[in-house]
């Protein structure tokens, strides 16, 4: 940018980067930090997440379910009624909304 003299948005567009602003901040932590400061991340200001990790679901081993204890097998269970109440859950909303929108196109 700076041996070819481009604006911020013309390097942008030269290297297909759809934000150009971020390219005013790379410029100042070079700047501040020379190449060092590019490369680790910066603190993140503001209101931290609720939750920071998503909790992976159980994922069931290779071996027969006969050697996995009872906690195991009772938390896999958990785990698979919890994602077929949250597809039925899903279907009712996508049926409900279909029926609201016939019931508009039916009334105009």
């Amino acid at each position: 940018m700076r041996e070819e003299q481009l604006s911020y948005r013309q390097t942008a567009a030269l290297f297909d980067i759809r934000k150009f602003g971020i390219i005013g901040v790379w410029e100042r932590r070079f700047d501040e930090g020379g190449f060092d400061a590019l490369t680790k991340q910066p603190n993140r200001a503001g209101r931290p997440k609720k939750m920071p990790t998503t909790i992976p679901p159980v994922q069931p081993s290779s071996t027969d379910d006969e050697s996995r204890s009872r906690d195991d097998l009772l938390a896999e269970v958990k785990q698979l009624r919890m994602e077929n109440d949250y597809q039925k859950k899903l279907d009712a909303l996508v049926q409900e909304k279909k029926r609201v929108a016939q019931q508009k196109k039916r009334k105009s």
